[in-house]
């Protein structure tokens, strides 16, 4: 079991005063906190061994390269992809899918096939495929919700067709807090022979996730949402595809030869990682990783689902307030996305802020979902495993104070 008020001394951020409160925060779906040992090891990096990597033979630049790569074994082995090889460093999930949408989908998509996404989508998982439909002349279709703001899996099994060529659904909602059934849906698309890209930015850093057992062809994901730092991430894919496809930028690091007028490609991994990439960033995933096995990702997970079950009555309580997505605590992840009476979220935001208490307001980077729900915004909250029920309380104390300021002008 977790000890959350333990865990919130290894981050040095959440211990700060914000307008005269002590900080809650819950906006982590946008980014996480990083423990002391990720800022650590990133600063140990430039302090002790700032050097380019992989082609350096000289003392420093043979150590970072090798904290580098043991960071890509790390990602390899959260995600238990069979082989480095199969584990690309990106800038982070939206990056790994406009990848896969561009180096994939130019390869294998061609004009009347099918591309498959579901309503809850962030735009990282929208436009790089609407983008691709457009050069290809493919069809871009949508699996609808259920009432309960699940996938609705009878009308997945009719969108996806024998033209179908690319199914792409987030494993973990940003806004209606549901898991998708991601290994389902790879069979289905297996079955038309399509592949399966998953969008794992609000699941990696929640949960286990077996890409073998998942069957999925590639998934995505972010440092800085997993206790990592930003501008790093990583796409893992299916050495089957990997080999087949052609690397989206060019330059230093990812060539074999380069001749006067043609080159060729160095092997997996490296044949997609054009130029110096982010070093320290990637020392720092390395690094997070290893503070979060430590914990345990099926620890996170139970004490989220537990931190659920305790608010979410609390908030359903609240007279006015409404929550999207499923309302049984046990379908529902930490993400839990609001609106009150008729206030406008960036107003109620601001006001929890005054409170202390930071959350996120708009349309999340997910305005078809927002447009299916026929509202502009709502105000989200999103846990992690170092919120404690204490934060949870603040929450649900500062929205009721926000509803008596609104309602009758006094906090």
């Amino acid at each position: 079991m977790i000890d959350a008020k333990k865990i919130r001394k290894d981050f040095p951020i959440l211990d700060q005063i914000v307008n005269d409160e002590e900080l809650v925060y819950l906006d982590n779906a946008a980014t996480s906190q990083k423990p002391e040992a990720v800022l650590q090891r990133i600063e140990d990096y430039y302090h002790r061994d700032n050097a380019n990597v992989h082609r350096g033979v000289h003392t420093l630049a043979e150590r970072a390269t090798k904290s580098y790569e043991a960071s890509r074994e790390k990602v390899r082995q959260l995600l238990n992809a069979k082989e480095t090889a199969e584990v690309l460093f990106t800038r982070g999930t939206t990056t790994s899918l406009n990848w896969v949408a561009r180096s994939y989908g130019d390869a294998f998509v061609k004009a009347g096939d099918e591309i498959v996404i579901t309503v809850m989508e962030h735009h990282s998982n929208v436009v790089p495929w609407q983008q691709l439909a457009k050069r290809k002349k493919a069809v871009l279709k949508y699996i609808s919700l259920n009432d309960e703001g699940m996938l609705d899996m009878d009308d997945a099994k009719k969108q996806i067709t024998d033209q179908t060529a690319i199914v792409s659904v987030a494993h973990a909602s940003n806004v209606l807090g549901v898991i998708n059934p991601i290994k389902e849906l790879a069979q289905i698309a297996h079955q038309h022979g399509a592949v399966l890209v998953a969008d794992g930015a609000q699941a990696a850093p929640h949960m286990p996730v077996d890409v073998q057992a998942l069957d999925v062809d590639f998934y995505a994901l972010s440092a800085h949402k997993m206790c990592g730092p930003t501008g790093i991430g990583a796409l893992y894919g299916k050495r089957q595809w990997l080999e087949k496809m052609e690397p989206v930028e060019f330059g230093g690091e990812m060539i074999d030869f380069v001749h006067a007028f043609d080159s060729t490609w160095t092997e997996l991994p490296w044949k997609f990682e054009a130029g110096t990439p982010n070093i320290a960033g990637g020392i720092g995933f390395g690094a997070a990783i290893d503070y979060l096995n430590q914990i345990g990702l099926d620890e996170v997970h139970q004490h989220e689902a537990d931190l659920v079950s305790y608010v979410l009555p609390k908030l359903q309580a609240i007279e006015g307030l409404k929550i999207y997505g499923p309302q049984d605590p046990q379908k529902h992840t930490g993400v839990i996305a609001f609106n009150l009476d008729n206030l406008h979220p960036h107003d109620v935001a601001t006001a929890l802020d005054m409170e202390g208490v930071a959350v996120r307001a708009g349309h999340h980077c997910a305005q078809p979902l927002l447009s299916y729900l026929d509202v502009s915004a709502t105000t989200r909250a999103s846990f992690y495993f170092y919120n404690t029920k204490e934060d949870a309380d603040r929450l649900v104390e500062a929205i009721k104070a926000t509803k008596e300021f609104f309602n009758n002008g006094t906090f």
